[in-house]
Formats: C-alpha cells, sequence, structure tokens
C-alpha cells in the first residue's frame, strides 16, 4: 500500500505514536508473559470469562500492563474508565466514585484503570477503599514499584498482585518483526533493516517493548529514503540509540536491589559481580557515599573480626569520595569493594550484638555487678561499691577472675570467634583467657555456663 492510497482515517492512525497504534485488541496478539496469559494460565481465564478482581499489575516498564488493561476494556462488559494517577487528584477521584456508585445502583459494574497507582499518596488511595470493599469498583492498578512499599496495606490487601516480567529479547524482536510487518505498524512502507540492527534495537530496549518501539519509530524516522524503500543504517540506529539509559531509581525497589546485589556478592567473595554492581550504581547516579556507607558497615558486618584493618580502609574511602566525589572516587569504591570481597568473612561481632540486643532489651533494669561498679563517694563504698574489684593491669595476666555481667546472666556467651583470616588467632586467645579464669574460681564464682 502506497501513502497516496491511504485513507483519511489510516492517516489520523498513522499520526499516533507507535506504541500505541499497535496496542494488540486481544490476548492472542499479546506478546510476553506467558505465565499469565498462555493457554490455560489464571489470568487469561479470569479476562475470558469476564470475572477480574480488583488487582495490581507490578513489573517494569513496557511490559503491557497497560496493554492489558486496555485488552480487558474491550472484553468486559462493564464500564471501563481510565483514570491517570499523573493528572488526577482527590476531587476527580471523589467524581469518578460517585459515578462508579450510580452505575452499581442500576446494575452496572465499573473497571477502573489507573496507572501508575503509586504516585496517589496515602490519602487518595484511601478515597478508593469504600468502594472496593462494596464492589462499586473494580480496580486495576499499574505500578513500577513494589506494591507492598507504595500501596496502602488495607488497599492491597483487597486486590490480587500480578507481577509482570521484563520481556526477553527474543520476545522484544518477535514484536519488532510484527510491526515491520504490520499494516498498523510499518507494513506500508518498505523498510530495510538488516537482522542484526533489529537484535540491536532488542538488546538496548533490555525487556522494555516501549522503549524499543519508539527507537524503531525514531530509526524509521530518520532513514534514508530512496524512491522504493526506507534504509536503516547502522550509523542511523546509533544516533537513535545514544547513551543507553540505565534503570535506576535511588528511592524505589531498584535502588534496594542493586545494594542487596552488591553487599551479597562481596559477601560470597566475588569480586567481579561485586564490582559491576559497583559500577551499575555508579553510572546511574548514585550518590558515591550512599555506596561508601555501606561499606563501612560492611566491613564490621560481614568481616569484622577477621580482618580488623577493612574498617578503617573502607572508612578511608568514604573520606576520599567526600573529598573527591565522582568520577574520580569510583576507584576508591572499587578497591575497597575488591578488597572486602576477598577479605575473610566473618559475622561474629554482628551475631555477638544481635545475641546480645535480645537480652538487653528484656532486662533493662537489671543491676550492674557491685564488683565493677564505681564508687567516686564514701556512701558508695560504704554500699560495697567496686568492693573486690581488681584492676587487670595490676595482674600479670592482665585479667582478673570476676564476673562482669549480671548475676541471672552469668556465664552467658555471646561472641563466638570464627575460625577465618586475622580471628583464628583471637579465638586461641579467647579460649586461654577463659581456661585461666575457670582455673582460678571464676567458674565456681558464676555457677554453670548458659
Amino acid at each position: 500500500m502506497s501513502m497516496e492510497q491511504l485513507s483519511l482515517f489510516d492517516h489520523q492512525k498513522i499520526s499516533q505514536p507507535l506504541a500505541s497504534r499497535i496496542r494488540p485488541e486481544d490476548l492472542d496478539g499479546f506478546v510476553g508473559q506467558e505465565h499469565l496469559v498462555g493457554k490455560g494460565k489464571i489470568l487469561r481465564k479470569l479476562i475470558e470469562q469476564d470475572q477480574i478482581p480488583s488487582m495490581i499489575f507490578w513489573g517494569p516498564p513496557g511490559v503491557g500492563k497497560t496493554t492489558l488493561a486496555g485488552i480487558i476494556a474491550g472484553k468486559t462488559h462493564a464500564q471501563f474508565i481510565n483514570f491517570s494517577a499523573v493528572t488526577s487528584g482527590i476531587k476527580e477521584i471523589r467524581e469518578v466514585m460517585a459515578q462508579a456508585e450510580n452505575s452499581r445502583r442500576s446494575g452496572i459494574r465499573t473497571v477502573l484503570f489507573v496507572d501508575e497507582i503509586h504516585r496517589f499518596n496515602k490519602a487518595q488511595q484511601d478515597a478508593f477503599l469504600p468502594y472496593v470493599e462494596k464492589g462499586s469498583i473494580i480496580l486495576i492498578g499499574a505500578t513500577t514499584e513494589n506494591p507492598s512499599f507504595e500501596i496502602n496495606s488495607a488497599l492491597l490487601s483487597r486486590c490480587r498482585v500480578f507481577v509482570l516480567q521484563a520481556l526477553s529479547q527474543e520476545q522484544v524482536t518477535e514484536l519488532l518483526r510484527r510491526t515491520l510487518n504490520s499494516q498498523k505498524g510499518f507494513g506500508y512502507l518498505s523498510i530495510d533493516i538488516a537482522d542484526d540492527l533489529v537484535d540491536m534495537i532488542a538488546r538496548f530496549a533490555n525487556g522494555d517493548a516501549r522503549t524499543a518501539l519508539n527507537v524503531l519509530e525514531m530509526a524509521v524516522s530518520n532513514g534514508e529514503i530512496s524512491a522504493d524503500k526506507t534504509t536503516i543504517t547502522p550509523e542511523v540506529l546509533q544516533q537513535c540509540i545514544g547513551k543507553k539509559s540505565l534503570l535506576y531509581d535511588k528511592k524505589g525497589e531498584e535502588h534496594y536491589n542493586l545494594i542487596s546485589a552488591l553487599h551479597k556478592s562481596m559477601r560470597n567473595s566475588d569480586p567481579d559481580a561485586a564490582v559491576y554492581w559497583l559500577a551499575r550504581m555508579l553510572e546511574a547516579g548514585e550518590d558515591p557515599l550512599y555506596v561508601a556507607r555501606r561499606l563501612v558497615r560492611f566491613a564490621s558486618e560481614d568481616v569484622g573480626m577477621a580482618d580488623s584493618h577493612a574498617l578503617p580502609l573502607a572508612v578511608a574511602a568514604y573520606q576520599a569520595c567526600h573529598f573527591l566525589g565522582m568520577p574520580e572516587c569510583n576507584v576508591h569504591l572499587s578497591h575497597t569493594v575488591i578488597y572486602l570481597s576477598m577479605a575473610p568473612k566473618s559475622n561474629s561481632a554482628y551475631m555477638a550484638y544481635e545475641a546480645a540486643k535480645k537480652d538487653a532489651q528484656s532486662m533493662l533494669a537489671e543491676p550492674v555487678p557491685l564488683v565493677i561498679r564505681n564508687a567516686p563517694t564514701g556512701l558508695m563504698t560504704q554500699l560495697h561499691y567496686g568492693e573486690g574489684y581488681v584492676y587487670a593491669h595490676d595482674t600479670q595476666e592482665k585479667v582478673a577472675a570476676m564476673e562482669c555481667l549480671p548475676e541471672s546472666l552469668a556465664g552467658t556467651e555471646y561472641y563466638y570467634p570464627g575460625d577465618q583470616g586475622d580471628e583464628k588467632e583471637t579465638a586461641g586467645k579467647l579460649e586461654q583467657v577463659k581456661a585461666w579464669k575457670r582455673q582460678h574460681g571464676w567458674g565456681n564464682a558464676k555457677g554453670d555456663a548458659k
């Protein structure tokens, strides 16, 4: 079909953005999410039977959340209202809810689709709750953020969450080829694009169909036009792609996913993975001081007594980041990440505190043993404060057989040294101290150890 043969209606449709133009109207044309909408899968059954509950579609951008809502709109016999959290407030919500309530009294169901529902604040989300509860509306929310963090628990408990996954490269490639051949897409043109360039777009999109279609549309618009075809060259495509924008939200779930990946890679002694996740964060614009603070924590939580040099190194990295900033401080962070990844690991300091914390919280009024109380006044001395205290420095062994825990906790052990790195030597020293104390009556004074 030539451009001259296109009707006015066709011209109007072609003027729409490509992603909107080729959006499928049924599940057979939907690409991806087979775990939800494949033959016999639950969401497909609910849509085909027009028995959808209130639900949340959670997934990264460009995976079909809005498209699924559109398919439901075409399938359901209910009134379908499309609502955007970006442009709507409490007033608009109340107006729509009143409309839905009137429809319910007339026996008409209302399906309300709220795009980017995470952008609504608590008060706005609360406005939906009574109408969802009494069935005035069937709510479909779409969000790129973790619903556990962004959706009110009361509202979330009344919705079923469906997790949509990023499209595979193969699925994005399939979508691009359909678009090139479809009359809704670029089938009315003769597009000359090599297979490897289609694959390049699919790789660049990183599972985001909308990104892939936008790049393809830009490439076609800027292609080399001749009498019989439009050619997309590697040079044109490279200009359309430009520098890749990394998926990253410094306040959203991906922020926590990446710092978790960095932390766990270091814990698993994998410097290659750790440096990769570090680079992902820094290149996406993360504050280097945030990363440095996490490394300081890691140095004691996961390396700890096995290598006590880790902590001053991590603190030095923080200071270097403060002095220099990005991009110069990336090498200091890389240095520290590699060191922490390869350092011997011990979580004994972390575990000791967590165990002691439980007792401390349940025994906040437990008295300090008299023997280790200070006695700055005569009255305190008369009350036996500090009686029996032995100044460890005055002894040959630099240790005394005193019980320093409250009586009810006598003998409790919180610190269990590991056998990695420097801590192996610490473990030996601790056992010698305990053995000496037992030999000098410490065990008898404190009774049976816990």
